[in-house]
């Protein structure tokens, strides 16, 4: 009837326009029961990669070949057959040109007939759209673990310190008995309470690394250095048995100007990666961490290599997005990279990467050179004489490390007075002149903060002359100690930084 044929030709026009794909078949159980499609418009063609022209009859979204997970269909039609319907059922199904896509499908069984159902049903491609849900969860978990590390970081900065004043002092009185007389016995004693001593300030140091959130504090940094504090860094992770790590660090090369905790977690975000993907692609394979200096280019240059599988042009071009990733849901959030790049384009440096299908890559890092700095001997001449009638003011609330450091300034023959406080700091320097003050940045009462002020308020000039020292630094102490302009040192130090710092600052 006239009528009836143009009811037709308007439902299939409305199905022609429809975004969602519509299907309505009789569905069986079983690899080879008979199915059969009733209507199938142009949608679900598009969502199974399939010619618009397609006939409807070819068109089965529900074969067996199209689920990606085989034991997924018998579970839908169980459900669906048991329930009399679905709503929002995900699948994961398998396109014309076997790519996966995520399948949201609502169907409703109409009736049952040769031993199968004919069931309506409507079906939504959501595989962007759980791509950018996952995203939003990675990103609100990051949120999540950001919040946690900064509650740590704080309380974590307060251990440190704690630890970091008796480190100081174990470490300047090892220091003092490797200069006197010792039996074999005792030498071998002082040597191990030193290197333990330092390998429990390398800990504290880098559990500040992990979870304290640093202000970006630049200074002369050794790139040879910082590689091999990473490595040291990851030493306590887990280790990878199966990856060999190989260094080439080219002697005598040039200081940056950079935050080296920065450049290390550049370093730390290119070596897990390559390490992740050999070990993904075969199980093991060697690491190549070298640096070396184009002096034309006026550049210092880190690279990290791996004989993983090698980085397609597709994953070449987009891997510094923010967000993508080739790991799996959960294993990561695509922001190492783009990291790392922000980070070095922010030292006004270059990242890139050079890479072969199945031979492995390379990521170098280019950083501007500064010019080495002119050699200074272990132990200068002058160095004697200038702390002749030299008078230097301690002021650390640590009995134990404020006397080591006396002991020390005062062998190396500085005249050396102490002070536990801001508060009896500032009575010291209103008594008597001083050619300098080492002074701890936390301390109970005036703390060195106030005390500086103090200082530069009376006597300007001993203000220059001022070297903190502190357990921890925060955002707060970095900003301040950049306003200052005063040398400062990380406890634990090593007494021989202390003169150096003494000496330099008096020079």
């Amino acid at each position: 009837m006239p009528i009836d044929r143009e009811r037709a030709q308007t439902f299939a026009r409305l199905l022609d326009t429809l975004h969602e794909g519509v299907f309505v078949g009789v569905l069986t159980p079983g690899e080879s029961g008979h199915r059969q499609t009733m209507v199938a418009n142009p949608a679900v063609k598009r969502l199974l990669g399939l010619p618009v022209d397609a006939p409807e009859s070819d068109v089965d979204p529900f074969a067996p070949a199209r689920f990606a997970d085989p034991a997924a269909r018998a579970s839908f039609l169980n459900r669906l057959t048991n329930d009399g319907s679905v709503s929002n059922y995900l699948l994961r199904m398998r396109r014309a040109d076997d790519t996966v896509v995520l399948i949201e499908v609502t169907a409703h069984v109409r009736a049952k007939q040769r031993g199968g159902v004919l069931v309506d049903a409507l079906l939504r491609d959501v595989t962007e759209h759980r791509r950018l849900d996952d995203r939003s969860r990675e990103l609100y978990q990051q949120l999540l673990q950001n919040e946690k590390l900064a509650a740590i970081g704080q309380m974590v900065s307060g251990v440190a310190h704690e630890l970091n004043n008796p480190l100081g002092t174990i470490l300047g009185w090892a220091e003092r008995l490797q200069e006197t007389p010792l039996s074999d016995a005792g030498r071998r004693g002082v040597d191990v309470i030193q290197a333990e001593s330092e390998r429990a300030a390398r800990i504290v140091k880098n559990l500040l690394t992990f979870v304290h959130k640093r202000r970006s504090t630049r200074a002369m940094v050794d790139v040879n250095k910082v590689v091999r504090d990473t490595l040291a860094l990851k030493a306590y992770d887990e280790p990878t048995g199966d990856i060999a790590t190989v260094t080439a660090l080219a002697a005598g090369l040039p200081q940056v100007f950079a935050d080296a905790h920065q450049i290390q977690q550049v370093l730390l975000n290119l070596a897990s990666n390559a390490e992740q993907a050999m070990l993904t692609s075969h199980g093991r394979g060697t690491l190549v961490i070298r640096t070396w200096h184009d002096a034309e280019a006026g550049i210092v240059a880190l690279e990290v290599s791996d004989d993983g599988p090698g980085l397609s042009p597709e994953i070449k071009s987009r891997m510094f997005e923010p967000f993508f990733t080739t790991k799996d849901v959960g294993e990561g959030t695509g922001l190492g990279l783009t990291v790392a790049y922000a980070i070095v384009q922010e030292h006004g440096g270059r990242i890139r990467a050079d890479s072969v299908v199945g031979r492995g890559s390379s990521f170098i890092v280019e950083l501007p050179a500064n010019a080495p700095a002119s050699p200074t001997p272990a132990s200068a001449p002058a160095a004697a004489p200038q702390a002749q009638d030299r008078r230097v003011l301690v002021v650390e609330d640590e009995p134990a490390l404020a006397a080591a450091m006396r002991e020390a300034l005062t062998h190396a023959g500085f005249t050396v007075d102490t002070a536990g406080d801001g508060e009896e700091a500032l009575a010291r320097v209103r008594q008597g002149p001083f050619d300098a003050v080492v002074c701890d940045l936390k301390m109970p009462r005036d703390d060195g903060k106030m005390l500086y002020r103090a200082i530069a308020a009376i006597a300007p000039t001993l203000a220059r002359r001022v070297i903190f020292v502190t357990g921890d630094v925060t955002a707060d102490a970095e900003r301040f100690l950049a306003e200052s302009g005063c040398a400062w040192l990380v406890k634990p130090f090593r007494i021989a930084d202390l003169l150096r710092a003494v000496r330099d600052t008096l020079a």
